[in-house]
């Protein structure tokens, strides 16, 4: 995984890196393009961004706002809209004024078939997925642009991921993020983590064929895709230049809520995940003992006890739901059996 006759080792320390950045109705038929501001004679970007959207214009608004300080390399955005109640209001697509923005609406068909659809409409070499949460910070992507330049041999590149620390829950999110890329870190400079809030890959080694994500899943499809390339040997890069800001909402309820929601959701991945006998996720032991060493980093942080307790709940809610899910659908397995002896 490493490039030929290149070492890259990266020692990431998470308490360094703790606080950085203090950062049913009735759809109408699918339809293709929107809007596009690109010109198809001029020559193709270098990268290509792409980003699931459902109900989140503002969130979007503001994303779009950070990629309109990018300077390089060049890039196009491809919003994809997942169904959305409201379609995609004005102020979005005058952003076309600012870089080359392609938006195109399809029913309410998941995060997964999307990001599928974008990129078949994409034109970079390089792809990134990102979603309406987050913040692309200053020279992230010439950061990332030279990552890919340096390690030709790469294919797939992680970018690191922060929280926005002016909210208790966004501490509580840059507690869960720093602590699981520097757990997760390889000494070779990889890293055993896909977060599609900020991952990269080259067009390359797609397979036109075969969707990148399974459109099947609802949620999780990252972890599958990390599961994937685990078994093929490729664990992305990781490019610590280049960061983006996850934004996740100041209301309490609202974290609770969606960390239920996820919990949910991700069940059939790691259902899948658990017939390849890849193993992604952390034991409880092991979760345990992370949130106990970030207890230590955080007690010397303003607000950081606090965090973490927000952190902690999180975890227990999402871990808890994941957990039942799995013996829900286990005890139905059964049930199945038994009804058909």
């Amino acid at each position: 995984m490493v490039p030929c006759g290149e070492d890259r080792t990266i020692l990431l320390d998470a308490p360094a890196i703790l606080f950085l950045g203090e950062v049913n109705e009735q759809l109408p038929p699918t339809r293709p393009l929107i809007r596009t501001t690109e010109n198809i004679s001029e020559p193709g970007p270098i990268l290509s961004i792409i980003i699931p959207v459902y109900n989140g214009w503002k969130l979007l608004d503001a994303c779009l706002a950070s990629l309109s300080q990018q300077k390089e390399p060049s890039f196009e955005v491809i919003v994809i809209d997942d169904g959305s109640r409201e379609s995609c209001p004005e102020f979005i697509l005058q952003w076309g004024e600012h870089f080359p923005l392609q938006v195109f609406r399809q029913e309410h068909t998941g995060v997964s078939a999307a990001r599928n659809k974008g990129i078949a409409s994409s034109r970079g070499l390089l792809l990134l997925f990102i979603d309406a949460d987050s913040r692309v910070q200053v020279n992230c992507l010439s950061k990332l642009n030279a990552a890919v330049n340096h390690f030709p041999k790469d294919n797939f590149l992680q970018l690191r991921l922060i929280g926005d620390t002016s909210t208790i829950t966004g501490k509580a999110e840059q507690l869960r993020l720093a602590v699981l890329q520097a757990h997760s870190l390889q000494s070779d400079g990889h890293i055993r983590y896909v977060n599609t809030a900020g991952f990269a890959i080259r067009r390359s080694p797609i397979d036109a064929r075969t969707p990148l994500f399974n459109p099947k899943l609802p949620r999780g499809e990252d972890t599958l895709l990390l599961a994937n390339l685990i078994r093929g040997g490729a664990l992305p890069l990781f490019v610590p230049e280049a960061i983006i800001q996850h934004i996740v909402p100041p209301s309490l309820l609202k974290c609770f809520r969606k960390d239920i929601s996820s919990g949910y959701l991700q069940s059939t991945a790691y259902a899948l995940i658990a017939v390849t006998g890849v193993r992604v996720r952390m034991s409880n032991l092991e979760r345990l003992r992370m949130l106990m060493s970030v207890w230590q980093m955080a007690k010397s942080y303003p607000g950081g006890k606090t965090a973490w307790m927000v952190l902690f709940a999180r975890q227990l809610l999402e871990r808890t739901t994941s957990t039942l899910c799995r013996w829900f659908a286990i005890f139905q397995r059964l049930v199945m059996r038994e009804e058909s002896t």
